[in-house]
This record gives C-alpha cells, sequence and structure tokens, in this order.
C-alpha cells in the first residue's frame, strides 16, 4: 500500500504501451510492468536487477499489481508461479536497454502534470515563474574511472572502455578563470611540465542537465531532464531542457539561474522580455575574448560605444555558424569618425592605437541577448534573488545522488538515460506525496 500511494497517481491507464502481440505467441512483458518495477527499484535502493527480481519473489504482490503476465499455478499459495512470471535478471537489463526514453518521459511528464494540479489545489497559481538549470556528472562503470586500477591511456579520448561502448570522456571540474588580474597561465621562471599539472577533474561517463523550480514553502520538483554523453558542453542542453520545459507548463518562465557556464548570448535572449523587466536569465558573467564586462558600452539605440564614448555604426552583418553552438547574424562595427567625412587634421578624442589603421572595430551578435549580458545589473536585488534559485536543483542534484545516479551499475547509455529519467521520476513523486500529505491534513 505505501508503493500504491507512491505510483498511484500516474496515469497508467494513458501510458504509451508497446504492441503486446507478437507473432510467435510468446508471451511479452508490458513497459508499464517493468517501469513500476524500475520505479520500485529505486525506492527500496536495490542496487543490481538480480537484487529487484529477488524483491519481487519475496513480495510477490507487486507482480500483481504491476500486472506482470501471471503464470497459472494452482500448487501455488498466491494462484500463480512468481517465478514463471518473471523475467530473468538479463532480460530486465535487457529491456530497460532496449526501451526508448519517450516512456520515462511521458512518467516525467505526467509527475509535472500531477504536482501542478495538486499545487493549484493548495492555492499555488504563480508556479515556475522561476526555474534553474544545471547539469549532473554521471561515471560510468569501468576500470579507466578506478584510481587503483593501472591504466596505459586513461584520459585518451581516442581509446574507448570496452566496458561501456557509449560513455565519453569529460571534465567535470575545472577553474578556467583568473582569480586576479595578475595571475598569468603561464611561470616566467621556474617552468613547470605541463603533465604534472592539475588542469582539472576528469571521468568517463556522462552527463544530465535538468531543470528544477522551487515553490515556496512546498519544496523544489523536476521539470525537464536530459542525459547526454560527458563530451557535451553544458549550453548544448539549454534548448532541448527549455523546449521540455515549455511543452509541460504551457508557458515560458520569466526568470532562470544558470551557473557560469551558460553565459552564452542566446540564453540571455531566450528570456528577454522588452515589456517586462524583470524578466531575465540570472547567469555569471565570464571574460571571453579579452573583453572585460566594462569594455562594452552601449549607446540608447543599442549600438557599442568606441573608447571615445561615440556610438559604432555598423558596416555589414554575416551569419556566423562556427563562434557557437547555434547559427547566428553578427554585425561588424566601425569607428564612428572613419565611417563619415573627416577633415586630414581630426584625430581620434583618446588617441587610439588603431586610429592610423582606420580607427577601433569591433564585431558581435546583432542579438538583443548581446547586449543584455553586458548590461545585465548582477549587483541588484533583483539579480541577487533570482540567482539564489540555483539552489534548487543543487538539492535535486543530492537527491537524485542519493538514488544512486552517479555511479549506476549499467554499462548502455540508452539503460543509464532511462533510469536518469526515472530517477527524476521518483523525485517528483515523493514531492508529490508530500503535497498530498499536507493537503489531508488541512
Amino acid at each position: 500500500m505505501r508503493l500504491l500511494d507512491l505510483l498511484g497517481p500516474l496515469p497508467w491507464q494513458n501510458f504509451p504501451e508497446r504492441d503486446l502481440a507478437r507473432n510467435w505467441g510468446q508471451t511479452t512483458v508490458p513497459y508499464a510492468a517493468l517501469t513500476a518495477a524500475y520505479l520500485l527499484q529505486l525506492n527500496e535502493h536495490r542496487v543490481h536487477m538480480s537484487d529487484l527480481r529477488a524483491y519481487l519473489l519475496e513480495h510477490p504482490a507487486f507482480i500483481w499489481l504491476f500486472r506482470f503476465p501471471l503464470v497459472p499455478d494452482r500448487a501455488s499459495p498466491y494462484g500463480f508461479d512468481p517465478h514463471a512470471s518473471l523475467p530473468t535478471q538479463r532480460h530486465f537489463t535487457r529491456l530497460l536497454r532496449k526501451m526508448p526514453n519517450a516512456i520515462p518521459q511521458f512518467l516525467l511528464g505526467a509527475s509535472v502534470t500531477a504536482i501542478l494540479h495538486a499545487l493549484a489545489a493548495a492555492g499555488c497559481t504563480q508556479v515556475a515563474q522561476a526555474i534553474s538549470l544545471d547539469t549532473k556528472h554521471v561515471i560510468a562503470w569501468v576500470r579507466e574511472n578506478n584510481p587503483k586500477a593501472y591504466v596505459a591511456h586513461r584520459y585518451d579520448k581516442s581509446q574507448q572502455p570496452s566496458g561501456d561502448p557509449d560513455c565519453r570522456l569529460g571534465c567535470k571540474r575545472r577553474h578556467n578563470q583568473r582569480s586576479s588580474p595578475d595571475d598569468v597561465s603561464t611561470p616566467r621562471k621556474n617552468p613547470v611540465p605541463a603533465s604534472t599539472l592539475a588542469v582539472g577533474e576528469y571521468y568517463w561517463g556522462y552527463g544530465s542537465g535538468v531543470v528544477a523550480t522551487k515553490v515556496s514553502d512546498w519544496g523544489e520538483f523536476v521539470l525537464a531532464e536530459l542525459t547526454q554523453p560527458f563530451n557535451c558542453s553544458d549550453v548544448s542542453y539549454f534548448f532541448p531542457l527549455m523546449t521540455q520545459t515549455e511543452q509541460r507548463l504551457g508557458f515560458r518562465p520569466r526568470t532562470a539561474a544558470l551557473d557560469a557556464g551558460f553565459d552564452a548570448f542566446y540564453v540571455y535572449e531566450f528570456f528577454h522580455r522588452d515589456d517586462d523587466s524583470a524578466a531575465f536569465a540570472a547567469v555569471p558573467f565570464v571574460q571571453k575574448g579579452g573583453y572585460k564586462r566594462s569594455d562594452r558600452r552601449f549607446s540608447p539605440e543599442g549600438l557599442p560605444l568606441c573608447a571615445a564614448g561615440l556610438p559604432m555604426p555598423r558596416k555589414f552583418t554575416y551569419t556566423d555558424r562556427t563562434v557557437t553552438l547555434i547559427e547566428h547574424e553578427r554585425g561588424k562595427y566601425i569607428c564612428p569618425l572613419q565611417a563619415q567625412d573627416i577633415p586630414d587634421d581630426l584625430s581620434c578624442p583618446v588617441n587610439h592605437k588603431r586610429w592610423p589603421q582606420g580607427g577601433c572595430t569591433t564585431t558581435m551578435p546583432t542579438s538583443v541577448g548581446a547586449r543584455v549580458r553586458y548590461t545585465l545589473d548582477r549587483q541588484s536585488d533583483a539579480y541577487q534573488d533570482a540567482y539564489r534559485q540555483r539552489t534548487a536543483t543543487e538539492r535535486i542534484n543530492s537527491q537524485a545522488k542519493a538514488l544512486g545516479i552517479e555511479r549506476p551499475h549499467l554499462r548502455n547509455g540508452q539503460a543509464i538515460t532511462n533510469r536518469n529519467t526515472l530517477i527524476y521520476t521518483l523525485i517528483n513523486l515523493r514531492a508529490l506525496q508530500r503535497i498530498r500529505r499536507r493537503l489531508d491534513e488541512n
């Protein structure tokens, strides 16, 4: 009854089941029964499929509740043979590997809908206006990740681990920003061999991106999830997760809190609204291309200002397909004095060093997000309040880690992807259970 109360709110009657009619007459195990068993495995902290099967045999009522195809047995006190009614341990693993991710995603989306309905019944109408997005590393179950095992080419990305053909080499933690302006990347005296430098923490594995939102006095829950190989960048998660979020909410959130890995103009553009100054993306600024935040200033018309404080006219635009992950329009802006007929004796008011070569020029995206990235007031109370929402994903990741997301005992990308989605579904179901209990108490 405890598990029925946890899993019962999901719309199992609308489950996207596969075709159970097979020509050769063999019994086909429904995906609904499998996903329910996998959720049971996660909730009861059963690590291996053998543990799950043993648990189901010890509690045969679950076999009937999850609607596994029952094999009648009059001699059994339950009326069916538990051993014959369950798939084998290897078949449990194989089906998790073969199951399309759209099936656990259906359950995750259904859990979001159930939570929204429960919060609406509690009087919470303004839900998920502020979201946060973050990624969580998933360490592959291969010997290359074991520091005690001798591996000749541990961090050679061309040497794919034999234990998992889908995992990729990626960096979990790396400090790529200077702690002070005086820091230099290479010591000028007493050089140190590059092989001895600790430049980051690397693993073979996967990354799980998650969008979460916090509801005051009720907790946080998951809106969207995506698992990719570990070599994918953080910003590659952004648009797929935002698409899922909008589909499940039916609207676009007003604010988002993201870490420095998402400092890209299209992230700011996604949340920017001309008629709503409170809609923005709270992302720390990262110095790129030698430009500091103070180096970019703009006129009221949106034109960048030169070193002398004059608006720089745009000379031409072009389509860029190489600088970022998405194709976008960039403009080249030139010196305002060189762009018009000027007397020969006129010079730059600040004596810019490039004045003899035609004055200063710059290129940048024409998107409004490129300007917002520099002009966003990151010291304001609104920004600080929005950025604090990042703790929602941190708490979600902490719950996911407790459920074993960080070190799965699986060796296949599709199986790990499905398992991650089910982990976040279980986190939502637990949150829904807490909400329903509070409503019943009131």
